[in-house]
């Protein structure tokens, strides 16, 4: 059966809800669950052109940690994704080695693992020639490994969209050699540059 992973469901079974970490706070701080006192509702468009009912995608960093973080300006944004989620996000290491820095916890971003949000789905040794090729294409950006795990994870499964905050990197990037990959991100039509914060 399709789980959707709705904030108030994940805390209201878990003893050990993951905490949200505020600006400035780290978990031992007055940080708050994520669904306790945020609405569900949308930032802004889900995807460019339509809004996808169920969410079967590949999950970046700064998605991870919007959800996460209730005082992320796309807080309200990923938790109306993830309420969509039907089936873990796939993603890589590398954007969970990202996540857990910026959010000052492993064991937040494990429990999202643990609990079906992510499935970590590239294996780095496998790729690495690929990796490569693409890490020498867009040196001129300065791409971090996530990002190069994310491109190759689109192009092997094309029919997921990557879901980002990071749109003016990945409005640039392409897999194959001129394919756009879809993305699901907060900024509609007013893309901005910047990170993945």
């Amino acid at each position: 059966m399709a789980r959707h992973h709705r904030p108030n469901d994940w805390c209201s079974q878990r003893q050990d809800c993951p905490r949200t970490v505020g600006e400035g706070e780290s978990l031992q701080g007055p940080a708050l669950h994520a669904s306790r006192r945020c609405p569900i509702r949308c930032a802004g468009p889900l995807i460019a052109k339509r809004v996808f009912k169920e969410v079967k995608a590949i999950a970046d960093t700064g998605f991870l940690v919007a959800f996460a973080n209730r005082r992320d300006q796309y807080h309200s944004w990923a938790l109306a994704i993830a309420e969509q989620v039907t089936e873990p996000l796939l993603t890589c290491e590398a954007v969970m080695a990202e996540a857990a820095f910026h959010l000052q916890s492993s064991s937040l971003v494990f429990s999202f693992w643990r609990d079906g949000l992510i499935l970590p789905a590239l294996n780095i040794s496998e790729h690495l020639d690929r990796l490569s090729e693409l890490a020498a294409r867009y040196a001129d950006r300065k791409p971090d490994l996530a990002d190069l795990c994310l491109i190759r994870l689109s192009e092997l499964h094309p029919r997921y969209p990557v879901i980002t905050t990071d749109v003016a990197d990945f409005s640039v990037y392409r897999r194959g050699r001129r394919e756009i990959i879809p993305l699901i991100h907060p900024l509609g039509r007013h893309r901005r540059r910047g990170s993945h914060m």
